[in-house]
């Protein structure tokens, strides 16, 4: 079995990767395969906190926010956030994984909130901590809470899950000759705006001095690998 290459990790999970197939919401079967891998690497003794988007929620309900406030929509994105927050602690409990979830937002009756000694004693204990809410302010991206909240607990890595195994030079979807980045610095891909993170989420991790790794959550396994330090999508640093 190979050993973890880091101690303390930050995942960061879209929304939409709970979709599965779905056009909108939680597919049960992909929370399920997603949660499996998490217990997993928390099974190897890795200290797990996860930042999760709302996406797949706010996407059902995108067409009646049209026009509307931009601040106002991003607070109905950071409760689906929490949604999305209180299924996947349901379903690691049901993988035997504790898990808490703190939300940027009070909502005390639902969740608990942002409380960073907490946050990091629940880690030491072995906790999956799932931070809902964002920053809890609008205007700012899943991504740079993800940045932040990684920074602030201490995380060796930011393990950015996406739906492609990497950062490539285009779209490999519509380019047959894009190619995929092993590794590529924070200056490189804010000049080249390779969207897989925004830039203030890249700059908060470059100043930090704080990697990210860009991986496929639906490759079986992938997960693991990029924990065990294997060379498993891309590397973005300093």
């Amino acid at each position: 079995m190979s050993n973890p290459a880091y101690r303390r990790v930050l995942l960061k999970l879209s929304g939409e990767a709970l979709m599965g197939s779905d056009a909108y919401g939680i597919n049960r079967a992909t929370i399920l395969r997603m949660t499996e891998e998490i217990h997993g690497i928390v099974s190897l003794g890795v200290q797990l906190a996860v930042v999760i988007g709302g996406g797949n929620i706010f996407r059902g309900v995108a067409p009646g926010a049209q026009g509307m406030d931009r601040a106002t929509a991003d607070y109905m994105g950071m409760l689906a956030t929490v949604m999305n927050g209180l299924a996947l602690q349901d379903a690691l409990k049901n993988h035997g994984v504790e898990t808490r979830v703190q939300s940027a937002l009070n909502i005390d009756q639902v969740v608990e909130r942002y409380i960073r000694p907490k946050a990091l004693r629940y880690l030491e204990e072995g906790k999956v901590v799932v931070f809902a809410a964002g920053t809890g302010n609008p205007f700012f991206t899943t991504d740079t809470a993800a940045a932040l909240r990684g920074a602030e607990i201490g995380a060796e890595v930011v393990l950015k899950a996406t739906k492609v195994d990497g950062i490539y030079s285009a779209d490999p979807n519509k380019d047959p000759n894009a190619t995929r980045y092993s590794s590529i610095s924070f200056d490189e891909a804010i000049v080249r705006r390779l969207e897989v993170m925004d830039a203030t989420a890249f700059a908060l991790c470059r100043d930090q001095k704080l990697p990210i790794r860009v991986f496929s959550i639906n490759k079986p396994g992938a997960l693991r690998r990029v924990v065990c330090g294997e060379d498993e999508g891309t590397l973005v640093q300093v």
